[in-house]
């Protein structure tokens, strides 16, 4: 029987005298936080997500359920790009959930490095977030599809791909990506891929009025300030900013979600826009 390989981590955020800690943190396998930093005052937890292994073969299942308590502030990162590897010829899938709970006033910053998605893998890659009143998220995935350097294209594989949004228990915002053997003609077309490499998805609210026009206008301007061959644009859905990324380097990608979130942060948080620390190492 093939094998699985099974890891979680479940983070418990509170809000109280010392401002936002990490109250609970439990994993099991290779998956863990080591605890919160606070390089923007007490108020607000930055917790990095950290998986040894760096990547996902065949059979592997990983969870990550955050829950933010009332009036809680966290921002999560990654210190490095995650992985998932070419699947075995038996094309057992790797699985991996984000579950994020906010609660009543709080916020959550979702902001991992890429994902490698390597030639012939079966990437299925889920974020789900729950909120509730007055809490705002802030949230991007960049994909890196197969190797380009080495002259590998995404080939065979699969990747499905889901971020979603929950407020107050309705569904106010669904992103899904598929691409399979079935599907591959998308990847050079026009109205696809065109044969580029690197997406990306950003979303930022929910935004309790009309969004301002300086604001749009600034992420405009920062949308149409990438370079050539790269696309990038901003869009309004509901009460959400959803920003897209397509391109050749995931490090324009982030460079484009990093500048977008500076813009965005300070109107939508009231706060200004602080780099983690693991950014810079």
């Amino acid at each position: 029987m093939p094998s699985t390989w099974h890891a979680s981590l479940t983070l418990g955020f509170e809000h109280g005298q010392r401002g936002t800690v990490l109250r609970h943190c439990a994993h099991s396998g290779p998956l863990y936080v080591q605890k919160a930093f606070y390089p923007e005052g007490r108020e607000l937890a930055h917790a990095y997500l950290l998986h040894p292994p760096g990547g996902m073969v065949s059979g592997d299942h990983l969870e990550v359920n955050v829950q933010a308590g009332e009036n809680t502030a966290v921002l999560i990162t990654t210190p490095g790009a995650g992985r998932v590897y070419r699947a075995r010829t038996d094309r057992t899938a790797q699985y991996l959930h984000n579950q994020l709970e906010v609660a009543q006033g709080s916020s959550v910053e979702w902001l991992p490095q890429e994902t490698i998605v390597y030639p012939d893998a079966q990437a299925i890659l889920n974020t789900h977030f729950n909120l509730h009143a007055n809490s705002r998220c802030i949230a991007w995935d960049v994909i890196s599809l197969g190797l380009p350097a080495c002259g590998q294209v995404f080939g065979a594989g699969s990747l499905q791909q889901t971020m979603q949004v929950h407020l107050d228990g309705r569904l106010v915002l669904r992103e899904r990506m598929l691409l399979d053997r079935q599907s591959q003609n998308s990847y050079a077309a026009m109205a696809g891929f065109q044969s580029k490499p690197v997406c990306g998805l950003m979303i930022a609210g929910p935004f309790d009025t009309a969004l301002d026009e300086e604001l749009e206008s600034a992420l405009q301007v920062q949308c149409s300030s990438t370079l050539e061959g790269d696309l990038s644009a901003i869009t309004v859905v509901g009460k959400f900013v959803v920003v897209r990324f397509l391109g050749f380097c995931s490090n324009r990608a982030r460079q484009t979600f990093t500048e977008c979130w500076r813009l965005l942060r300070p109107v939508l948080l009231n706060r200004p826009a602080c780099a983690p620390g693991v950014w810079r190492t």
